[in-house]
């Protein structure tokens, strides 16, 4: 039976993720783009858009705070001069919407946009692209771009062929009807790229599905961790004895019972985690995961919690519910009893479990996967079960346990110290998401340094709780624990100072926020740039002095001026990840001259809580939800979503100056050398397009 319920969960895990993975990036409108040549140097250029039921297309002729038009740019050309506004083969639909509070006109039906254009020189070929915007009732996706581009010695060739082949026997004004008529298709040179690029797109969910496989487990280890760690405590451990004597009392089928009740464990705590999923949802638990308020309030409950595992006081649930369950686990017969001897644990261990399963549930809630409380607390209940399991099996080996005493005590101040140092990152995550600047790097580290200092001297005995035992000597485990300690608060020392502490950037705020920082100022490259204004400039600062945007629409233009593809950075305030990435990979100089000399570095919050204008606080459709766009974060992850399908952060998009994409995505990855290589093959291809 439980290796049945391994195997549904694991089969559980693959299959939602396979169904995430092979999900399609929807394209409703599709495009026939052809020419005609009119005269000797004017050409007419048809725009086919064939529209998918449901869906509509835009106007070109749009007023300012609405929806993108649908536009046709040209490639720069001394060559080409634009006749007039284009043309449509219908009427467009004109309504008002809500949405945007104004009339907007759009087709629903297939539609042919025309443009004439002059030549007043001799040129080889038209160019460009048309840029629209496609919605239906319930969602719109991100603007999109078609390539086209026409050879005109080739248009001069065919169509000789054709007028040769067809005018032989014609009256003069059947000829000039025929000259008029003839269409020739072009040779879309960028429409290839184009098309890779989309395939790249839809296959860059593939490493974001693939990473969130991976987060599963580390889910699944951090559960498993904590379930180790509940073992040890005082709650909990003396428990394992008495329950095995309870088996041992029913001669019959003890081995049997011992894995009922191991598998009531896990039932009761995954569906705890269920409850979790099932109340908050992993889409709201993501979004209360960078709220400062919540962030606040779990920093008030991890220092509770870190005080109960101090000594200051018990956290319990209510005798009489344990009272309740354990009478029943007596009074009922089989499986039953079983079920209500696993609850009596559940609800006697709880003030050991509790604050371990409360920091559990959130980390696990807050990634944003739909099964990750499940998933966090099955590899926590399994972890409290085997030896519960195990020792009833072999009741014999009960004897070679340590016996329980005041080391089970020191178990419970270490996690005490542990839960007050976990605090400070949850009030680090308030205060860069709500820009309140109390608690800057040199703030935490501080902080840090003093907590594992004392843990050190309180292994070594110099400091005592309340409900410590005399410490008569100090032994071998207890020394190592406080070198271990001790050596990590030193580590931390030179941080102070600036040194970047690879081995602690998931949890200290970001380099940016310190005052005094000597190792970004020794390896920065932009120490002499002088810095535009740049939109949200005084809300975020990039790491190492990096010269960055935080506007997309900013950057992309500071792209095209300076001729520079765009190295789109989603990241968050609360981004464990990002802060690594930074740390570890962009400080290397070889990455940190890359991203100086040859990219548009754009760096987009996810997160950020600082609310938008009015005027752009708009209310969107993301698959088959509604989500309203109020805060810079609302923005770029919805962007993120609509646009690369994935919500995953860091996520590093390659572009080039027209927004287009030149590689498949990169996501977190702590090798350097593979950081490089996507950064530089992403260059290589840009010049190969842009020689």
């Amino acid at each position: 039976m439980f290796k049945t319920l391994l195997r549904y969960i694991f089969i559980s895990i693959f299959c939602i993720n396979s169904l995430q993975i092979f999900a399609q990036i929807e394209h409703p409108v599709s495009w026939k783009i052809s020419i005609n040549q009119i005269d000797k140097n004017i050409f007419d250029i048809k725009y086919a858009a064939s529209i998918e039921k449901h869906w509509h297309l835009y106007s070109f002729d749009i007023g300012s705070g609405g929806p993108v038009p649908t536009t046709i740019t040209f490639k720069p050309s001394d060559g080409i001069s634009i006749i007039g506004n284009p043309t449509t083969d219908k009427k467009a639909t004109e309504k008002m919407d809500l949405m945007f509070d104004m009339k907007i006109k759009y087709f629903d039906e297939n539609v042919v946009f025309t443009q004439r254009v002059t030549t007043t020189t001799i040129i080889t070929k038209i160019a460009g692209y048309v840029e629209y915007m496609s919605c239906n009732d319930e969602k719109c996706l991100q603007p999109e771009q078609e390539a086209f581009s026409f050879p005109l010695a080739n248009i001069s060739t065919v169509k000789n062929q054709v007028l040769g082949a067809a005018q032989q026997n014609l009256k003069p004004a059947e000829k000039a009807s025929l000259e008029t008529k003839t269409e020739i298709k072009p040779t879309i040179t960028n429409h290839d790229s184009i098309v890779k690029s989309e395939i790249k797109e839809s296959k860059a969910t593939y490493p974001s599905k693939a990473k969130s496989i991976s987060s599963l487990w580390l889910i699944f280890i951090g559960g498993f961790l904590g379930g180790l760690l509940a073992l040890l405590t005082p709650c909990v451990f003396p428990m394992i004895p008495l329950t095995v004597s309870f088996f041992l009392k029913r001669k019959k089928n003890h081995t049997l019972n011992a894995f009922l009740y191991g598998l009531s464990i896990i039932v009761i705590y995954v569906g705890l985690g269920f409850i979790t999923t099932l109340v908050f949802g992993p889409d709201a638990m993501n979004a209360l995961s960078t709220n400062p308020i919540f962030n606040v309030l779990l920093f008030g409950l991890l220092i509770i919690f870190g005080a109960s595992f101090l000594g200051a006081f018990e956290l319990q649930l209510p005798s009489s519910w344990s009272n309740y369950f354990d009478k029943k686990a007596d009074t009922t017969s089989g499986l039953v009893s079983i079920f209500f001897m696993a609850f009596t644990l559940g609800l006697v261990s709880f003030s050991c479990t509790g604050p371990i399963i409360g920091t559990l549930l959130v980390e696990a809630a807050s990634s944003g996967s739909k099964i990750g409380p499940l998933i966090g607390m099955f590899g926590f209940s399994l972890a409290l079960a085997l030896p519960f399991t195990f020792f009833a099996i072999f009741p014999s080996l009960l004897g070679k346990l340590p016996r329980s005493g005041g080391w089970l005590n020191t178990v419970k101040i270490v996690l005490g110290f542990l839960e007050v140092a976990f605090a400070l990152k949850f009030l680090s995550t308030a205060d860069l998401a709500a820009h309140w600047n109390i608690l800057p790097r040199e703030t935490f580290l501080v902080l840090w340094i003093i907590l594992f200092t004392l843990l050190g001297f309180y292994l070594l005995g110099k400091l005592k709780f309340a409900h410590d035992s005399d410490l008569t000597h100090v032994s071998v485990t207890r020394f190592f624990m406080a070198l271990l300690s001790l050596s990590f608060a030193l580590y931390m020392v030179p941080g102070l100072w600036g040194a970047p502490l690879k081995a602690i950037s998931a949890f200290s705020p970001p380099q940016q926020t310190q005052d005094f920082d000597l190792y970004t100022n020794s390896i920065s490259l932009n120490n002499n740039i002088v810095k535009i204004k740049k939109k949200y400039g005084d809300l975020f600062h990039s790491p190492y002095n990096l010269n960055c945007f935080f506007d997309y629409d900013e950057g992309i233009a500071y792209a095209r001026e300076i001729k520079k593809p765009v190295l789109i950075d989603f990241t968050g305030h609360g981004c464990v990840n990002c802060r690594k990435m930074e740390v570890s990979v962009w400080s290397d100089k070889r990455v940190l001259n890359i991203l100086s000399n040859e990219y548009v570095l754009v760096s987009l919050y996810v997160d950020d809580r600082t609310e938008l204008p009015t005027n752009e606080q708009i209310a969107v459709k993301l698959g088959d939800k509604t989500m309203t766009i109020k805060t810079i974060g609302n923005k770029w992850s919805y962007f993120e979503a609509s646009k690369y399908g994935t919500n995953s952060q860091p996520y590093y998009v390659l572009l080039d100056n027209n927004g287009t994409l030149l590689s498949e995505p990169g996501a977190y990855d702590l090798n350097i050398n593979n950081y490089i290589t996507f950064l530089e093959n992403g260059v290589k291809e840009y010049r190969k397009n842009n020689p």
